[in-house]
């Protein structure tokens, strides 16, 4: 039967059924499945492009068939779902910006507004769409729109009180540049120093990223310091932070969306956070409070993904109520340690004593970021990883796997033992060094936005990204770095964690409060070259200048003779 002579409101409603149950199957899919995703995405995607499509054609006679303003919401509404779904997955700017518009014509439309007091599952959905509205609006830092949100919110009081609770943790100091990658202020990758050590160049290509540990700041299932982690992991687009953000956006009006499906009538936001120079983000797979089993399958699948096997990193960790050491060993050392299969069985049915039911599964703390590595981007390097943050007491199995590698040997950064100089509300000082380093200078002395004036600021960024590139300099040209460290030093993400930990371990060595405390500081293996060292003569002269800037050089301890440079006392002076 030719589809003329199909009423055009059966068509729809007969879309509408395909697309809800397309949809329905990769809804809940975790953010981890990346290549069965991929498969889902493009075909639910196919149809809702043509939903969409049809009712743009056939608005007025849907429209006099009983088609209501808050059902075309909702299809738009899931479209930018499925765009900030795939955006997790891929780590490709575009899905988020995508996500945006959609959500955005959905809001300024108001297409939830009609019956919105009658209906109380209108009333449900619209709450519910601007929750992950809210949510990619963090995600693009466009946080005029947040507190717009916001003003939404009353009737919720769980998101209400998460959200004020984020946004006065990550206030506009912590903001102040870019966490992302920025072509504008960090190094350009085509100037990174040649690494004389380096044997061979790798590529930092997935992350898993998660926190753990008890009453954190979060916004649904992103916590502070994996949002913090998730823009430091990704480029910033040229240019695009420095537009005022709240003056409104200019491009070019269009109603077609990414891969041809046609989008509400708007203005071109993809312009502002899409840059063809940039490569690719590395894909990041984020997880809210993990079971030790899901944590491992996770890493087994980012392992396995695609032809090729990913070397793991294991992140910013935490301290409380931790797994047993014989199960924190062998997962770190024979899971990723290139150990037979069967070793995961055998650790996990290791329990936790004095953690009631599932939680004897949990990883416990703040444990997080799982990288991935690829080698000249061909081929695959694995079972390398990072871990940041190891409950105190349980260094020494941590160590014990220097030396004892099977496979790639470890490369271990981690945070201090103890977490006690610096309250969680305020997330993880570890994770603020390596995500906004000198923001974390800043909290760790007690100084906020509104006692630095802007210009000192201005200062000390330029004052640290010279030093953290002298640090660079100093790696790159050394004959006693270790090969482990030599390899990353060319990949821009990890080169940047790494000098950050440089800076963050020689300021908290240094640290009046903490010096000769082994418990509040970090550590790393293989062992960095002495001339890095918190100790170091331009270690101490380092940190001597960036608290002089602040008039806090009386809060650290420095060896005597440590000095400030000549040229560095001239410019104090002449800027007085």
């Amino acid at each position: 039967m030719s589809q003329n002579n199909i009423p055009v409101s059966e068509i729809y409603w007969s879309l509408v059924d395909k697309a809800d149950k397309k949809f329905s199957k990769i809804r809940d899919l975790p953010y981890y499945e990346r290549n069965r995703y991929d498969t889902y995405f493009y075909k639910v995607f196919k149809v809702y492009t043509q939903l969409w499509k049809f009712q743009q054609e056939n608005r007025q006679k849907l429209v006099e068939a009983g088609l209501k303003r808050w059902e075309i919401g909702d299809i738009a509404s899931r479209i930018g779902q499925l765009y900030f779904g795939q955006y997790m997955r891929t780590s490709d700017a575009s899905y988020l910006s995508e996500s945006y518009i959609f959500y955005e014509a959905v809001l300024t439309r108001e297409y939830f507004k009609d019956g919105l007091f009658q209906d109380l599952n209108l009333a449900n959905k619209q709450l519910r769409f601007l929750a992950r509205f809210l949510m990619v609006c963090l995600v693009l830092n466009r946080r005029e729109m947040v507190y717009q949100l916001d003003t939404n919110f009353k009737e919720w009081k769980l998101v209400v009180q998460e959200i004020v609770k984020f946004l006065k943790v990550d206030t506009a100091f912590m903001n102040i540049r870019p966490l992302r990658y920025s072509l504008v202020l960090d190094l350009h990758p085509d100037l990174l120093p040649h690494v004389a050590a380096a044997r061979r160049k790798l590529r930092l290509r997935d992350a898993i990223l998660t926190s753990y540990y008890p009453n954190e700041v979060k916004f649904s299932e992103l916590t502070l310091d994996t949002f913090r982690m998730l823009q430091c992991l990704e480029w910033e687009p040229s240019g695009s932070f420095y537009k005022s953000s709240g003056a409104p956006s200019s491009g070019t009006a269009t109603n077609i969306a990414q891969n041809g499906a046609p989008g509400p009538s708007r203005i071109n936001y993809s312009q502002d956070i899409t840059d063809p120079t940039l490569p690719p983000n590395p894909r990041k797979a984020v997880l809210y409070r993990p079971t030790v089993t899901q944590f491992i399958a996770v890493g087994s699948k980012v392992l396995k993904s695609g032809r090729n096997r990913y070397g793991l990193r294991n992140g910013f960790g935490g301290y409380r109520h931790p797994l047993r050491p014989l199960l924190q060993a062998e997962v770190l050392k024979d899971e990723y340690g290139a150990c037979p299969w069967s070793a995961r069985r055998r650790c996990c049915q290791v329990s936790t004593p004095g953690v009631r039911g599932r939680s004897k599964w949990n990883l416990s703390g703040h444990c997080s970021i799982l990288q991935g590595m690829k080698h000249g981007y061909s081929k695959m390097v694995p079972y390398e990883y990072w871990i940041h943050r190891i409950h105190a007491g349980y260094d020494k199995y941590v160590w014990a796997i220097n030396g004892a590698e099977k496979g790639e040997p470890a490369a271990l950064l981690l945070s201090p033992s103890s977490s006690s100089i610096m309250p969680h509300p305020n997330g993880s000082l570890f994770t603020s060094f390596l995500t906004a380093p000198l923001q974390a200078f800043c909290l760790l002395l007690g100084i906020s936005g509104s006692d630095s004036e802007t210009d000192t600021c201005n200062k000390a960024e330029n004052l640290l990204s010279s030093l953290l590139n002298d640090w660079g300099m100093t790696l790159a040209a050394s004959d006693t770095l270790d090969p482990v460290w030599a390899q990353v030093l060319s990949d821009p993400f990890l080169r940047r964690l790494l000098l950050r930990f440089i800076f963050c371990r020689a300021v908290l060595t240094l640290y009046a409060p903490t010096f000769n405390k082994k418990e509040f500081l970090p550590e790393c293996m293989p062992c960095l070259p002495e001339a890095v060292l918190p100790l170091a003569a331009t270690s101490q002269t380092a940190i001597l200048q960036i608290a002089n800037l602040f008039s806090a050089t009386n809060s650290f301890i420095f060896s005597e003779g440590i000095t400030l440079p000549e040229s560095n006392d001239e410019s104090m002076s002449s800027s007085s």
